[in-house]
């Protein structure tokens, strides 16, 4: 009767053995397991997908294309400078039925993004108390036609107004496609930590739903084999101790995927802007081939960013902007000279084109004005420069700054990637420790509670690896936006 207890004992440790060797060899966490192969009811949703998604139909992604046309506004604004101009001006004077003076004066200006504006006009003048400067012949009905230009011969000669105006509009469109690119990146950078919080919360629950399947198995054999006296009743609780361990982990697991599927949610939207909902059928998947960026790429990367990075390119276009103010600052040092002169005739004469000689029938004028002090341009000019040496240090430290984050980051990814192989040869020794426990086992020289004991390492190995997995990924997301790459170097 004792060796057939004997017998059976060793059976139910054998099998205990056969369980647990198989349960450990199923666990095994490697990018060719079944923890990674997704079930056919379920569809892969990769982060390229959920980028493309987001660039499409995103509202902050719309708003930020609506950047694009603010500043084709504001190039427009600044042409309307431009514009030709239609003036008319009518004055008439009747008193005691008497004609006082009856004055109109139409014109057609071309302002020009050269310093010169052309006119053409034709003025209507009569009456009897008229001003003789006013006087026109009657033999053409009063009329009289003139053309004409207007040259700054100082201050607007280089630079005025209007062309600091248009310069300063073709700078800001330059300046919101590197703002832009600035809102998308960091929609996109929140977007992947998202992304890659809902990839470990799905595998840690499949994980652990895989726990759950081993622990209630074994729960369900130790009580069979208490019922036939060949376990202890102690054995039977520390199992089913264990199986609702894994429940209450499992439901964790199942409550934080649920919510991480939420909060990615909210970067999904539909054509129409209508907010989208990420149901059970699909899956994030990572791709398994090894990331790695040596010395000289992250040389390259660094080179790239102080060139393309939009914060960079921001404060270049700021100083751009500057410039463009202190040179409208600058001319405003010089005097106020402008030449006027007008052609004039009586009108449309047939033979005006051939007898045209610029020193008779016209109209000169020189306008001079200067102030006395010039303390108002003076200290224009100064604020500008100082703005621009200010701008200046403001480049150099976010340069220095977004080097030395660049930098951080690359060694938070070596560093990475190194733990995570060190953590995939840890998950292969607890396996071995499991493997040699239950060795221990069927020889009689350990029991459930060491057996326990190396499970939940090898769980707490596995849940941490898949930890690092998405930490590594977060930070190559992270290392792409501090290099300011446009879409994080997707497209």
């Amino acid at each position: 009767m004792q060796n057939l207890n004997t017998s059976r004992m060793r059976q139910y440790l054998v099998l205990l053995f056969v369980l647990f060797h198989s349960w450990a060899v199923a666990q095994r966490p490697s990018m060719e397991d079944n923890l990674f192969v997704l079930p056919d009811t379920v569809k892969p949703f990769t982060i390229e997908n959920f980028y493309s998604l987001i660039l499409q139909n995103h509202p902050i992604a719309k708003q930020s294309a609506l950047l694009t046309d603010v500043a084709q506004q504001e190039i427009r604004m600044a042409r309307g400078n431009f514009d030709p101009k239609l003036e008319a001006q009518l004055l008439t004077k009747n008193y005691n039925d008497q004609e006082y003076y009856s004055v109109l004066n139409g014109s057609l200006k071309f302002p020009t993004f050269f310093p010169i504006d052309p006119v053409i006009g034709m003025e209507r003048n009569r009456g009897n108390y008229l001003n003789p400067e006013r006087y026109i012949d009657n033999e053409f009905n009063y009329q009289q036609f003139y053309a004409g230009i207007s040259i700054p011969l100082g201050r607007g000669l280089i630079t005025d107004d209007r062309r600091a105006a248009l310069r300063q509009a073709d700078l800001f469109k330059e300046l919101t496609e590197a703002e832009q690119v600035k809102l998308i990146n960091k929609l996109l950078l929140e977007a992947a930590k998202e992304y890659w919080q809902w990839y470990n919360a799905y595998y840690n629950y499949r994980l652990l739903n895989q726990s759950v399947v081993i622990a209630e198995e074994i729960f369900r054999r130790v009580r069979i084999n208490h019922q036939y006296g060949e376990a202890s009743q102690i054995d039977t609780i520390q199992a089913k101790i264990t199986w609702q361990q894994r429940i209450i982990e499992q439901q964790e697991a199942a409550l934080d995927f649920q919510n991480t599927g939420v909060r990615l949610s909210t970067f999904l939207w539909d054509s129409l802007s209508n907010p989208l909902s990420l149901d059970m059928h699909w899956a994030p998947t990572r791709q398994p081939d090894p990331w790695m960026m040596t010395q000289g790429g992250l040389e390259e990367l660094t080179n790239r960013a102080k060139i393309n990075h939009p914060e960079l390119l921001k404060l270049n276009i700021k100083l751009q902007q500057l410039e463009v103010e202190r040179k409208l600052a600058s001319e405003y040092l010089k005097p106020k000279l402008n030449l006027n002169y007008y052609l004039l005739n009586q009108p449309f004469n047939p033979d005006w084109n051939t007898s045209l000689q610029l020193n008779e029938d016209y109209k000169l004028g020189v306008d001079f004005s200067i102030p006395v002090f010039l303390r108002k341009e003076r200290s224009k000019l100064a604020q500008t420069k100082l703005k621009v040496m200010n701008t200046q240090y403001d480049r150099s430290l976010t340069e220095r700054e977004i080097i030395n984050d660049l930098n951080s980051t690359y060694n938070q990814l070596i560093n990475i990637l190194s733990i995570v192989n060190q953590q995939r040869e840890m998950i292969t020794n607890y396996e071995q420790l499991l493997n040699a426990e239950m060795l221990n086992l069927q020889q009689g020289e350990s029991d459930l509670f060491k057996i326990n004991v190396q499970q939940e390492k090898l769980i707490q190995s596995q849940t941490k690896w898949l930890k690092l997995l998405s930490d590594f990924e977060k930070q190559k997301a992270y290392l792409y936006w501090a290099a300011g790459t446009r879409h994080l170097g997707r497209t």
